[in-house]
């Protein structure tokens, strides 16, 4: 097991969030293609979340709070971010992007929600390791 151990995380929490990551990263897998003829970069920044969002299920299923849950939460985070960006400002070569309610955006902003907060929660628990010290007796 890793240094930031899994013990702590209930099977449920670890569960729903790789089930959480892993919708997330098959979302932006699955659109990659019609994001690519909007905009080369844009079509590989969903590839790489993608990519990244398995990547970081893979170190929650194993119990590594850095590259597992950081990364996811870094993934999700950046999604979101990404998603409000592309519909506010817009992104270059691209402008702004009208359709805030698609099925598939509202769909990923809802699971990557859930994520992000399920990590913030997680990342927030401070894990005590106490030492191997045996007891004190009264006996001296």
């Amino acid at each position: 097991m890793n240094s930031d151990s899994k013990a702590a995380i209930p099977s449920i929490i670890m569960g729903a969030a790789i089930a959480l990551i892993v919708v997330t990263g098959l979302i932006h897998l699955v659109t990659a293609p019609e994001n690519f003829d909007e905009a080369a970069y844009k079509g590989m920044m969903f590839m790489v979340n993608g990519v990244a969002a398995l990547i970081a299920a893979a170190g929650i299923y194993r119990g590594s709070k850095t590259w597992g849950w950081g990364l996811g939460l870094l993934v999700a985070g950046g999604a979101i971010v990404m998603y409000v960006v592309s519909r506010t400002i817009g992104l270059p070569g691209i402008g702004i992007d009208d359709a805030w309610f698609e099925p598939i955006g509202v769909l990923s902003l809802l699971v990557e929600g859930i994520y992000v907060v399920l990590a913030i929660k997680v990342l927030g628990q401070r894990q005590s390791i106490a030492p191997n010290i045996p007891p004190l007796t009264a006996a001296g």
